[in-house]
């Protein structure tokens, strides 16, 4: 912002359908607006005129629309840099707040503010009395505080209606900046924000690009200030405007995003003369400039930035070539998918639907394998916890694997967060109902494969390790498959289908960030983790038992005991559950991908939402409710490209 100055963003008025009556922005009582006193503001102006324009506004409310890249945060903080300068004792303090976390469906705005307040000034979080509300609450209701609220296009797409709702519901003061868009969009669903003018930001003109591009790199040599790098190129764009070369580029640097990109590569980057960009040969139109420009961007992003985040935690170092690799396979995910919404959910659609299902297999294999094993211990040798830990994990992930395809990977589809809330109150629905038959009945078809896999291995072994023959080992086995098999279907198809019962969807248009959706859902998935192993155990267990005597009737004698039951009931209901949670649940699937899989490969890093988040505080990603989104469109596509040219390239180095 201040090297050498800010960049001349300017706005000017919008459409009238996106202001209230001015009557209402002038606050004139009733009958005043016939007195002819009630026509428009003249709100146009600058960026270090901001604080000025906003003053003209008797409503104190100021909406400020803006395409991708047009300024809209370089606004935000002059204003309140500004504000703050040139405020008297009695005004408000101006606080910039991220809109795009708020939930108002779930917390009225005040409130929100006051949680902002206290989470990113903890002194505020006591009370400014004895009994009485926290010192947040009290400047939020004493109007102590000018929210700047940034990003209202961030909210979530099903949270815009509501969101404007709950600030017409106020009269607070405040500053609002938007994508137009998104606003329209809003406004059109319910009204414009009472109270409130609005304007929209401009584009650069050539003048601005003449006052600022000489200034941001070194003089010529000689010392000749007049004279640098920039000025042929300005001097084409004003002698030569109908020139292809002059045209495409001017249709390019009009915002701040891309003004500051050709600075970056030129200005700041020795050795780099920017006439290469009226190079028609080389930029065959404004789009093959606009990527040679965001070429640098990840660059830019990862190397020119404070070494601390905005709340005071120290920031993590990435390698801005490794940066834009994962950022590549990112960008080539959504390509792929023909969305702009990178949703942590679908992150491993990426991967072949083989693949898919052998890692998800995989993965439980492993940690069912050791699960019985360990847990196995308190019951068996350790010999024939080595060897049924072996079995019940192939097993495992057999049956997940059938179940993993059956409901997402032979669909060509992935576990979504929405039915994962735990429903213990209120009737179901109808599709609550079937979503329930149907996990009841691969419930029981995986409960039956199982059970017969789990119970011939364990016969077989058990004669093994008694010295029977041949005949005395298959005998044992196929009584134990019949009777595991009985046993581990009734449960199965019980257990899954009591979960799917209990499950009703999230609306995921409504979540507030992405963050807090996949935490949400662990949260979930614990809690269903905690219901299936005591249901599943208790099926087991108690079933087993029970089954032993007409059993018996049939198969013969069957030596069972209080002590087998309990192991049966425990082990089971862990390393079903465990399954269960890696290949049926939105957060399973985020470990075994995310967490795993992908940062194995070398797709993306081990610490995947630390580097999202990062990238978001970088500017390289957006926030837009539960998804994040490439800052800029072509952004995504440009990066793609660049992964999937260096994947081709990479066999033949």
């Amino acid at each position: 912002m201040h090297d050498p100055y800010p960049l001349p963003v300017r706005w000017g008025a919008v459409a009238e359908e996106l202001t209230d009556h001015w009557a209402n922005i002038r606050r004139l009582p009733a009958g005043a607006a016939r007195g002819g006193a009630h026509g428009p503001l003249a709100l146009g102006g600058r960026l270090d005129e901001v604080v000025e324009v906003y003053r003209r506004i008797p409503s104190g409310r100021l909406v400020v629309l803006g395409r991708p890249g047009s300024g809209k945060s370089i606004l935000t903080t002059r204003f309140v840099l500004d504000y703050v300068a040139s405020r008297s004792g009695g005004d408000p303090v101006p606080v910039i707040f991220g809109i795009g976390a708020w939930d108002p469906t779930a917390i009225t705005f005040r409130d929100w503010l006051t949680a902002q307040l206290i989470r990113d000034h903890p002194g505020l979080a006591g009370a400014a009395a004895p009994g009485g509300p926290s010192l947040a609450a009290a400047l939020v209701e004493a109007g102590r505080v000018l929210p700047v609220l940034d990003g209202f296009d961030e909210i979530a797409g099903g949270l815009h209606r509501p969101a404007l709702e709950a600030l017409n519901a106020t009269t607070l003061p405040l500053l609002l900046t938007s994508r137009p868009a998104e606003y329209a969009t809003a406004v059109a669903e319910t009204d414009v924000l009472t109270s409130a003018a609005a304007v929209e930001l401009t584009d650069l003109t050539l003048d601005d690009l003449a006052d600022y591009l000489p200034r941001t790199t070194r003089k010529a040599r000689g010392g000749d200030a007049a004279t640098t790098g920039w000025h042929p190129v300005l001097s084409a764009l004003r002698e030569r405007p109908r020139g292809r070369e002059a045209e495409q580029l001017a249709a390019v640097l009009t915002t701040p995003l891309m003004v500051t990109l050709a600075r970056a590569v030129y200005s700041d980057t020795p050795g780099r003369d920017p006439a290469s960009l009226l190079d028609i040969h080389r930029f065959a139109g404004p789009g093959e400039v606009e990527d040679h420009l965001l070429e640098t961007f990840t660059a830019t992003a990862y190397r020119l930035r404070p070494e601390h985040r905005p709340d005071g935690a120290p920031r993590r170092g990435v390698d801005p070539e490794r940066a834009q690799y994962w950022l590549g396979y990112l960008a080539h995910h959504l390509t792929r998918l023909d969305t702009p919404d990178l949703e942590w959910w679908r992150l491993g659609s990426g991967v072949r639907r083989p693949a898919r299902v052998l890692v998800t297999a995989l993965l439980t294999c492993v940690v069912v394998g050791v699960v019985d094993c360990v847990v196995g211990l308190l019951f068996d040798t350790l010999r024939f916890q080595i060897a049924e830990g072996l079995t019940t994990g192939f097993l495992s992930g057999l049956i997940s694997a059938l179940a993993y395809w059956l409901l997402v990977a032979g669909r060509n589809t992935e576990v979504p967060p929405s039915g994962m809330r735990v429903k213990v109150f209120g009737r179901a629905g109808a599709a609550s109902g079937r979503r329930a038959r149907g996990r009841m009945v691969l419930g029981l078809l995986c409960g039956l494969v199982f059970g017969i896999g789990y119970g011939f291995q364990h016969g077989v072994l058990k004669g093994l390790l008694r010295g029977t023959g041949p005949l005395g080992m298959l005998s044992f086995g196929l009584y134990d498959a019949v009777f595991f098999g009985f046993v581990f279907t009734l449960g199965g198809g019980a257990a899954l289908g009591l979960l799917a019962f209990l499950e009703t969807p999230l609306d995921i248009r409504s979540a507030v960030n992405p963050v807090g959706l996949l935490r949400t859902n662990r949260r979930t998935v614990v809690a269903q983790f905690l219901v299936w192993v005591p249901a599943f155990g208790l099926l087991a267990g108690v079933g087993s038992s029970l089954a032993v005597r007409p059993l018996s009737v049939l198969l013969g004698p069957l030596v069972w005991g209080a002590g087998a039951s309990v192991k049966l009931g425990l082990i089971s209901g862990l390393c079903v559950a465990i399954g269960y949670v890696f290949a049926l649940s939105a957060w399973g699937q985020w470990v075994v991908f995310c967490r795993i899989w992908l940062p194995l490969t070398g797709r993306l890093p081990w610490a995947v939402v630390a580097f999202l988040e990062d990238a978001y505080q970088r500017g390289v990603l957006r926030q837009a409710g539960a998804v994040y989104q490439f800052r800029h469109a072509r952004l995504q596509d440009h990066l793609a490209r660049t992964y999937r040219a260096r994947r081709a390239a990479a066999p033949t180095r």
